[in-house]
């Protein structure tokens, strides 16, 4: 009976967010999301409202023990995620927060104006798949070009014909990205994450674009109105990952992740790294996946995002803002206003005496993930072959709150294990 009051009370918990995001007739056997939003736990419109003072400043202490809890109802997840990565100080006003975002929205037109500048596609609803460009600056014709598509014809600079080279790779990838989804049936919306990724590849010359950011996006673009609103959340998301996307002829990124993937895994199980290690997987690359797309794969759309906002609510400081907007370190403080307004994560890190490490609760998931399949890993994985093939068959499968929860206890553990080191 309690229950039943508690959704007449707050009828937005009944919604399904299979209805909001609903996947394509063709697609049906696609595996279903486990996400249901659920009375006094999930984070609802109503509740929501409830975290603002009259003048527009939010409770952050309750907002990430609410989305702790049980995560973010579809009709408000735009809102809260851009609190979740930064977009928003906790402290600010209405009034301050609407300046900000209009001033945000200017100076992403000015880019996109920019990059249209370069190439018209941009903003024109259209997206490019095939190359627009030679690698020594060259322009290349599209031979199915109505004529209407111009470009600047050059001389252009390195840095232009950098970006120029990314812009079919972008485009390519776009094609591919939730395609299950009856969202992207619609031109309109495949060119809407086209042109954030290509404007976010000018703006950050030093990545430019990689593969697996069109699967970082696309979520943001989906639940985030206005275009530009949703290009500088996904800016915020891609300060936290874009080391897993810097690479060199020798080595990308991520692979330092999967280097602390195992030093993690030697401390909390040593038998069963020592029984990968023997399979020649003690470097983890079997992981690089779910690192790099921050388990896409692993989960349906909808329990993706439900993974995502559990993990950004547990590494939650209220000082995040704070430290995008001026560059500076993580705020250290651990005077208990701090901690309580901190996620769960990221108060055991503030708390721990190696806080230098700065190792993001993603990690310690994959290790969550690695450590819940420890029974077949060592007693059915006989090859690297068998640990893939054991690791790929959780897609669809996987709870994201438990696979949290193990995260938060393997993250106790190490933290014990290297202080007694």
């Amino acid at each position: 009976m309690m229950f039943l009051a508690c959704c007449y009370n707050d009828p937005d918990m009944l919604i399904d967010p299979d209805t909001i995001y609903p996947t394509r007739a063709d697609c049906q056997d696609v595996p279903k999301s486990r996400f249901k939003p659920q009375p006094r736990r999930t984070l609802s419109p109503r509740r929501w409202k409830l975290l603002f003072n009259e003048e527009g400043c939010l409770d952050a202490a309750g907002m990430i023990k609410r989305v702790q809890r049980g995560g973010i109802h579809p009709n408000i997840k735009g809102e809260v995620w851009e609190y979740l990565l930064g977009c928003y100080d906790p402290k600010s006003t209405t009034e301050q927060r609407n300046q900000l975002r209009q001033q945000r929205r200017l100076e992403y037109e000015k880019l996109k104006t920019k990059c249209r500048e370069m190439d018209t596609t941009v903003g024109s609803g259209r997206v490019i798949t095939m190359p627009v460009i030679t690698e020594d600056g060259q322009p290349i014709e599209d031979p199915n070009s109505t004529g209407e598509q111009k470009t600047n014809d050059g001389p252009f600079s390195k840095e232009v014909i950098q970006w120029k080279l990314l812009l079919h790779q972008i485009g390519l990838d776009v094609n591919r990205t939730d395609r299950t989804l009856v969202y992207y049936e619609s031109q309109e919306n495949l060119a809407r994450l086209w042109d954030i990724l290509a404007v976010y590849a000018w703006v950050d010359t030093d990545i430019g674009y990689c593969q697996g950011m069109s699967d970082l996006c696309s979520p943001i673009s989906i639940i985030l109105e206005h275009e530009a609103d949703a290009f500088w959340c996904f800016e915020r998301l891609m300060r936290r990952v874009r080391e897993n996307f810097k690479s060199t002829s020798t080595s990308i990124g991520v692979r330092s992740q999967l280097t602390t993937l195992s030093t993690i895994m030697k401390a909390v199980d040593p038998k069963l790294h020592e029984h990968l290690e023997n399979l020649d997987g003690g470097e983890y690359l079997f992981a690089f996946r779910m690192l790099m797309v921050l388990f896409r794969r692993e989960f349906t759309f909808i329990d993706t995002m439900y993974l995502w906002e559990l993990m950004w609510s547990m590494e939650y400081n209220p000082g995040l803002f704070t430290m995008l907007e001026s560059k500076t370190g993580a705020s250290n403080a651990k005077d208990d206003n701090t901690l309580k307004q901190c996620g769960k994560f990221e108060q055991k890190n503030l708390q721990a005496a190696k806080k230098d490490e700065n190792i993001p609760l993603s990690v310690f998931v994959v290790a969550s993930v690695i450590e819940a399949k420890n029974k077949r890993l060592m007693g059915e994985a006989k090859g690297l072959d068998d640990v893939v093939k054991i690791l790929n068959e959780i897609t669809g499968s996987i709870d994201a709150k438990k696979a949290c929860r193990g995260a938060l206890t393997i993250h106790e553990k190490y933290l014990t294990t290297v202080k007694a080191s």
